[in-house]
């Protein structure tokens, strides 16, 4: 199904379906494009909403993990969102998902990780795409996959285009480090929602082991593992 964005309160966000809230939240090179089969899922009984995290265009000294949470706090403010409600994030989106629900416990119901950053992770294998190599770009974003085929030219020619703007550049590589400087291992235990991580077997950004690590630290997780499947299905 095509995803339809709406604008409101100064949010670029999609919301489809009825129901309990399902709030989504990306990662760093998340694209709407990859939520669709999701919201095809669980929009017949859920509300699915997803908000676009500007994390292209925030201030740059706001380009960090508690910058986004604090964008997600504003949104879910705005949009008055239910008291409660199932929170799931993506790689850099579920780090961002963590925080928000350390400082908002009673707000997160349930959660859903999927490759989530906040123990480890090895971005982008281990390096930023070089600016103007669009071929290193290329083998960057197919890092990601299982099957570096499935990273299509669409999605391959938005990374170059942000790793050839200064602008976008600096933020995700200012996003990138907060990220990696925010470990939340000391944090953890004091989640007591019920947490779900799915995980890719294959996975090389956050490699199984930080799934199990999670697992250990998160009082009430559950871990399922995806086999073929990398840091993105």
């Amino acid at each position: 199904m095509e995803l339809r964005r709406q604008q409101q309160h100064g949010f670029d966000y999609v919301d489809e379906g009825q129901g309990p809230v399902l709030l989504l939240l990306h990662g760093l090179f998340g694209a709407l494009s990859n939520w669709q089969d999701v919201v095809a899922e669980f929009a017949p009984a859920y509300r699915v909403i997803i908000p676009v995290l500007p994390v292209y265009d925030m201030p740059l000294l706001q380009a960090t993990v508690p910058g986004l949470v604090e964008y997600v706090e504003n949104f879910v403010e705005k949009l008055r969102l239910p008291a409660a409600f199932t929170l799931l994030g993506n790689s850099l989106g579920g780090h961002v998902a963590l925080v928000y629900t350390l400082r908002h416990p009673g707000r997160v119901s349930s959660l859903v990780l999927t490759g989530s950053s906040g123990l480890f992770e090895d971005g982008m294998g281990g390096s930023f795409p070089k600016r103007g190599d669009y071929n290193f770009v290329r083998e960057r974003v197919g890092y990601t996959f299982y099957d570096p085929a499935v990273a299509t030219k669409e999605l391959v020619d938005e990374v170059f285009a942000v790793t050839n703007s200064n602008a976008k550049c600096l933020r995700m590589i200012s996003i990138a480090r907060s990220a990696q400087h925010h470990n939340l291992a000391g944090d953890l235990h004091r989640i007591q929602a019920p947490t779900l991580l799915v995980w890719g077997l294959n996975d090389t950004i956050t490699p199984p082991p930080v799934a199990h690590d999670f697992e250990r630290l998160l009082p009430r997780a559950e871990l399922r593992f995806l086999d073929h499947c990398g840091h993105a299905p």
